[in-house]
């Protein structure tokens, strides 16, 4: 069985496709060299340029343009790269998709001689060798398969409910990327999905012997200058590794993916990155001051919100940034709708999306995501070890050789403003079994380097340990080391949030009155008034006179009736 209508897939006869079930102080000359420290790195085997083909609009020039930029950054073959005629516009039917896209792409690589393909035990035709590991389709490319209208149900015995069906059953929509990662595979249902033999792989796509499966990721956002940005970001912040600081809102809205959000928050705190995490119900609120952002996992708003309202908002370069939210990239043309184009246009290189509704069990899963970057894999061989389904809804968008993490053993090109993000990992590197010694030199440094950065993170590590008094102490000190105002207000909020998760709710509502007055005009201050809204929402506008005897009439009159 090679295609199903949930999680629990199986291979019957299949030949070579047998699926898986599902020591003392330091001197600051010493803690500064450790800070710099360059280690051999150690990393997962990546695909090569040879092995990766770029699919680009011959009917928009600049599709043809991108593809040549990302041709050219990436050093990938000229022969590797793909112009089809497709249609101009991102939603096809199925016919469209596979009279202008699949059939075309299949003679390509036919053409090509980058695969060869048999038959299976079930005579279905598909690759058993294949050149081509990674497609990377282009902004001008489709970006949705419609639904396939379904035939008129029989009709039902009166008053007799429909019996219920599985949600998936008979859907056939699905993102183009999603649906070609197994193209070179013909004689399958379209309805459903299918089992993605790559998902939870900690091997390079390189490494595993799947000739059938091509991975897909797409360079598309709301202009052209945005995804030559995307390239160029990607690029340049693989040579000194992605430093900064992390935001995780995890808003408790259903346990799997409230565990993922956890799950990132702990492979985070495992590499010594500061992360600022929201556990509240309520996403983070307007203008929320969100600085020095490298890494965003949050859910579950249908619309950008929260810090990216923000006008002044901007990702550090490179940044990873995704939402959890069904159809968060039904569209990437609009970058105040929905979240994957929104987060791309505020400056991060990399995010995922879905273009239909996945359903979450079938959607990215974000611990593992973050787990394989921090691993050192490469962008798209971690979103599809993410990701349990391939001919669904997802969509991976970014430089697919993007490696994020790549410098986390010290290595790679120094830049003064990643100094103490290295200083944290270097600390994790040095006292990974000695969390005491770690926070005692980790101490002693903030307050050498007087770094805001570094003592709001030890402020993180005191919440996680159960010691709310001294967070709240090492909140206060990090307020006086900060330059920007922004990062103020935010040890303002670390502290609130201290009395709102203890229900000091009237202290939590002063401290709220008290930063309003102290920071006034400030953009980020919205935030203060949405948390106040929460803990002390305002009365209700008083009852219009006119309206309450106008619908006293309206009654009289229906009583007289």
């Amino acid at each position: 069985m090679w295609r199903g209508t949930g999680c629990g897939f199986h291979s019957e006869g299949t030949v070579g496709l047998a699926w898986r079930d599902h020591p003392g102080m330091l001197t600051e000359m010493k803690f500064v060299a450790l800070i710099w420290l360059g280690l051999t790195a150690s990393l997962c085997a990546a695909p090569t340029p040879e092995s990766v083909a770029i699919l680009y609009n011959s009917t928009q020039p600049e599709s043809k343009q991108l593809a040549e930029i990302y041709r050219e950054a990436r050093g990938i073959p000229l022969e590797n790269v793909i112009a089809l005629d497709m249609p101009q516009k991102a939603d096809v039917s199925r016919e469209e998709f596979d009279q202008t896209i699949l059939k075309p792409l299949r003679d390509q690589f036919e053409f090509r001689s980058w695969w060869k393909r048999g038959k299976d035990s079930e005579g279905l035709l598909l690759p058993i060798v294949n050149k081509i590991r990674v497609l990377v389709l282009m902004r001008g490319v489709p970006l949705r398969i419609q639904q396939t209208p379904n035939p008129p149900a029989p009709s039902t015995t009166p008053n007799t409910p429909p019996p219920p069906q599985d949600p998936i059953q008979g859907h056939d929509e699905a993102s183009v990327d999603s649906e070609l990662a197994m193209f070179g595979v013909e004689g399958l249902p379209m309805k459903g999905v299918l089992q993605n033999k790559f998902y939870q792989s900690e091997k390079s796509i390189k490494d595993v012997n799947l000739p059938f499966l091509v991975l897909t990721a797409r360079i598309d956002a709301a202009s052209l200058a945005t995804c030559e940005r995307m390239i160029r970001d990607a690029i340049e912040a693989e040579k000194t590794g992605l430093w900064g600081r992390a935001y995780v809102d995890i808003a408790n809205k259903f346990p799997l993916g409230d565990k993922w959000l956890e799950d990132v928050v702990k492979e985070n705190d495992n590499a010594g990155i500061p992360t600022v995490v929201d556990r509240f119900n309520d996403t983070l609120p307007k203008n929320y001051p969100m600085t020095d952002a490298s890494i965003y996992y949050g859910w579950y708003d249908s619309d950008v919100s929260g810090p990216f309202l923000n006008s002044s908002f901007h990702f550090r370069k490179g940044a990873v940034a995704m939402h959890l939210h069904s159809f968060s990239a039904m569209q990437l043309v609009n970058p105040n709708k929905n979240w994957s184009a929104a987060l791309l246009e505020r400056g991060a290189a990399a995010t995922v999306g879905n273009v239909y509704e996945p359903y979450l069990h079938l959607t990215h899963d974000f611990s593992i995501i973050q787990k394989r970057l921090l691993a050192g894999d490469t962008w798209v061989e971690a979103c599809w070890a993410a990701m349990p389904v391939v001919s669904w809804q997802g969509v991976v968008l970014g430089d697919p050789l993007y490696r994020p993490f790549r410098h986390l053993d010290g290595s790679g090109e120094k830049k003064d403003s990643d100094i103490e993000y290295r200083a944290l990992r270097a600390s994790i590197l040095q006292w990974a079994t000695q969390p005491a010694e770690r926070q005692a030199q980790l101490k002693k440094a903030s307050e050498r380097m007087k770094s805001g950065v570094i003592t709001e993170a030890l402020g993180f590590d005191n919440i996680k340990n159960g010691k709310a008094a001294e967070a709240a102490q090492a909140f206060r000190r990090a307020k006086d080391y900060y330059v920007k105002t922004e990062d103020k207000l935010r040890q303002d909020f670390n502290l609130i949030t201290l009395d709102r998760v203890s229900n000091r709710k009237d202290l939590a509502i002063r401290g709220l009155r008290d930063a309003q007055i102290r920071y006034g005009p400030l953009p980020e201050s919205a935030a203060l008034q949405a948390w106040l809204d929460i803990l002390d929402p305002p009365p209700p506008p008083p009852a219009d006179p006119n309206k309450v005897q106008s619908v006293e009439k309206h009654e009289t009159k229906k009583i007289v009736k």
